[in-house]
């Protein structure tokens, strides 16, 4: 029989009776929802209206389309960056401090890149915007799922993720708005100071959001030495790659880079395709998206209420069947212009099974939460969301070269995307089912026994 420490034995007695979703009021549960809410948004929201303010930005600055695609890369290049940076600050000083921190650089990087004069100056500053984007949505999710009831945290994440439905149709609005409304000059650089918003966000979560109180419980027997050895590292980026985390990992991280490759690879064209390629009038863009939006919210929603029952892969494998109807529609229908009938455009259905398949995304947040044991779990979900997001940042570059190997024909460019739908299809039956899994300080133990 193995000897049970003192310091184990304390640490044993003091978390084993605390879940890690106890503690909290009604308030505080709002409060942190919300919150993780609105920086989802916002976040997806500064990402998304770029491709409405491309043309703009093309011309304005007198740049290339592959250069003014390359600055929305460099932004998700930064992302990953910020990922690893405020997902270590997330296991080191808590979960809110680390989201305060990266709403922080990412409001500032927002406005001063619509101040950009030139293309470097542009990609260097959506880079810093970057590097703040790739921390908001890890410390946000984290603190979430450790503070949500179990048994519920799918339908509460797909609320969170479901927001994109807010930043979707925002960025559509905005962005159709500023580069209509305002000068060549002007347009672009207001839609981007719109990105200045989550300073706003930071006030609230100063004052009405509460810190995670299994990181604090964890902290605090870190600080008093009773924390299991395992969970002593401070290189939390290397123990996420420890061998009883390594095979969960790569299979996280493969996951996710597939899901990104096939978002970014659609959704940055996708308003080029409709205007440029299909002749489809701003108007009815801006219809269509916003449509769409909602569309996606309701899959959000639906999916979220049926992970929490049939569990982590059923929520991610249906509606990226919506993703397979969609590259078939591309393929067929990807070259059949705007006639004036909406209900009769091949693209609108198209685009809805698009908008349905992200809804995917939905059990993301709380699957990579349960995967992970407490002390590498802001670091691990943030790494590999981030790390997605890097190799997201390759399809608007991919996707257009692609698209000139054929003639220019943009639609058959974004079909790149079908091997790393495979790929992500391959991940999401062979990692780990987590439902309904214990989060706390006591649970660490078994969930790197189960990652095995």
């Amino acid at each position: 029989m193995t000897t049970i420490s003192r310091a184990e034995g304390m640490l044993q007695a003091d978390a084993a009776p605390i879940a890690a979703d106890q503690g909290y009021t009604p308030r505080e549960r709002v409060a942190i929802i919300l919150s993780c809410m609105l920086g989802f948004a916002l976040d997806l929201y500064d990402v998304l209206i770029m491709p409405f303010l491309m043309g703009s930005i093309q011309k304005s600055l007198n740049i290339s389309l592959g250069q003014v695609a390359s600055v929305t890369s460099l932004t998700l290049i930064g992302s990953v960056l910020g990922g690893a940076l405020f997902g270590w600050a997330g296991d080191r000083i808590g979960r809110r401090q680390s989201l305060l921190l990266t709403l922080g650089v990412f409001a500032i990087g927002s406005i001063a890149s619509a101040f950009a004069w030139d293309y470097a100056s542009l990609a260097v500053l959506r880079f810093v915007t970057g590097v703040g984007l790739g921390g908001e949505w890890g410390a946000g999710m984290v603190l979430f799922n450790e503070a949500w009831n179990k048994e519920r945290r799918g339908l509460g994440s797909a609320f969170i993720q479901g927001s994109a439905v807010i930043a979707s149709a925002g960025a559509s609005i905005v962005g159709v708005w500023a580069t209509t409304s305002f000068s060549l000059e002007w347009g672009w650089r207001i839609a981007l100071l719109t990105g200045g918003s989550p300073l706003l966000l930071m006030i609230f979560i100063r004052f009405f959001m509460p810190e995670s109180k299994a990181w604090l419980q964890f902290d605090s027997q870190r600080r008093a030495g009773t924390a299991p050895v395992a969970a002593r590292s401070t290189n939390t980026l290397v123990a996420m790659f420890g061998r009883d985390l390594i095979k969960v990992s790569v299979m996280s991280l493969l996951w996710m880079m597939g899901y990104m490759f096939c978002y970014y690879g659609v959704v940055v064209f996708m308003p080029t395709l409709l205007q440029r390629s299909l002749g489809t009038p701003p108007d009815i863009i801006r219809n269509i998206s916003v449509v769409a939006s909602f569309v996606g919210g309701l899959s959000y929603i639906s999916m979220g209420l049926l992970n929490d029952k049939f569990g982590r892969r059923f929520g991610a494998l249906v509606p990226a069947l919506g993703w397979i109807v969609m590259v078939g529609g591309l393929y067929v229908y990807g070259h059949q212009a705007f006639a004036g009938s909406v209900l009769g455009f091949p693209m609108l259905w198209i685009y809805f099974a698009f908008v349905i398949g992200n809804s995917a995304l939905g059990v993301v947040g709380t699957w990579l939460s349960e995967l992970y044991p407490i002390e590498v779990r802001s670091t691990a979900v943030s790494v590999v969301y981030m790390a997605g997001r890097g190799v997201g940042s390759l399809a608007p570059v991919v996707v257009p070269m692609v698209a000139a190997a054929f003639g220019g024909q943009l639609a058959a460019g974004m079909l790149v995307v079908a091997p790393a739908l495979l790929v992500f299809l391959a991940m999401t039956l062979m990692l780990p089912e987590t439902r309904g899994r214990d989060l706390s300080v006591h649970a660490g133990a078994r969930i790197r026994q189960q990652a095995i």
